[in-house]
């Protein structure tokens, strides 16, 4: 990958998206009631919180190994201190803007450095941006599906939802 290829994937397609993305998981997170942060569909599944946790998290350490070349897959516990979905918005929103704002600082050599994700998949750096949209669109899908059953509205996300509609009809 030429560097300006590179230069134009995380300012032109990666960035945008991601920026564009977050605004939609902040939704799914938003709408979780604060006590129902436990709620699994089912006895096998992540819990409300834990899989919101997972995506977040997961966007960090994605983040984290364009910025520093190399993954780090040592388990990131949530901390003590995110008890709820308002607790990991705040948590989200600072450290999301915080690696945005280094992505941008990137050279064009260090997005092109050739990054291993456990001797699966060896691209570059900048590829794995692209990587981490799949990964959270994927679980941010899963966590809407939550929402209903645990009595929360469901956001819109690529579009009106049922409860977004009714809510712009009822504002009418």
């Amino acid at each position: 990958m030429a560097p300006e290829q590179a230069r134009f994937l995380l300012e032109g397609l990666y960035l945008p998206r991601l920026k564009h993305e977050h605004q939609m998981t902040r939704r799914v997170i938003e709408a979780i009631p604060l006590d129902k942060g436990d709620y699994r569909p089912d006895q096998i599944s992540r819990t409300a919180l834990e899989l919101a946790w997972h995506i977040t998290v997961t966007e960090m350490r994605f983040m984290d190994s364009v910025l520093s070349g190399e993954f780090d897959l040592a388990p990131r516990s949530r901390p003590e201190s995110i008890k709820n979905s308002t607790d990991l918005l705040n948590w989200y929103t600072s450290e999301f803007e915080a690696h945005v704002d280094k992505l941008k600082q990137l050279s064009a050599d260090q997005l092109t450095k050739i990054v291993d994700f456990r001797g699966i998949l060896k691209e570059p750096a900048v590829f794995f941006l692209g990587l981490l949209l799949h990964h959270s669109i994927h679980h941010r899908g899963q966590l809407s599906m939550y929402l209903r059953p645990m009595g929360a509205k469901v956001p819109a996300i690529y579009g009106e939802s049922y409860d977004s509609a009714q809510a712009r009809q009822q504002a009418v």
